[in-house]
């Protein structure tokens, strides 16, 4: 099983994609500063999280969202599935 994976960022306020085989294992190398990209950006919160059968698809779901349009449409989804708000925030629970 592959995940694409949506980290969000409590200092800047920020998104960060990726994928992985052990989401555990990935997140905590996130909140220990083991991720150079992440890294100065703690603490993370994970808002999102979709599963693959293989590792080329989560892959792809990843490199799709890097890409100004599957960035914003990610971000459409986040604040339509009330996880973001319209100003990029987390919402409240």
């Amino acid at each position: 099983m592959y995940y694409f994976y949506v980290l969000y960022s409590l200092k800047d306020q920020k998104l960060y994609k990726g994928f992985s085989s052990d989401i555990g294992k990935r997140f905590l190398k996130h909140q220990a500063g083991g991720t150079p990209s992440t890294k100065h950006r703690r603490p993370m919160v994970l808002i999102y999280l979709e599963t693959y059968p293989k590792k080329e698809e989560a892959l792809r779901r990843e490199r799709e969202t890097k890409t100004p349009e599957g960035g914003i449409a990610l971000v459409k989804q986040l604040i339509h599935n009330e996880i973001l708000t319209e100003d990029r925030k987390l919402q409240k629970s």
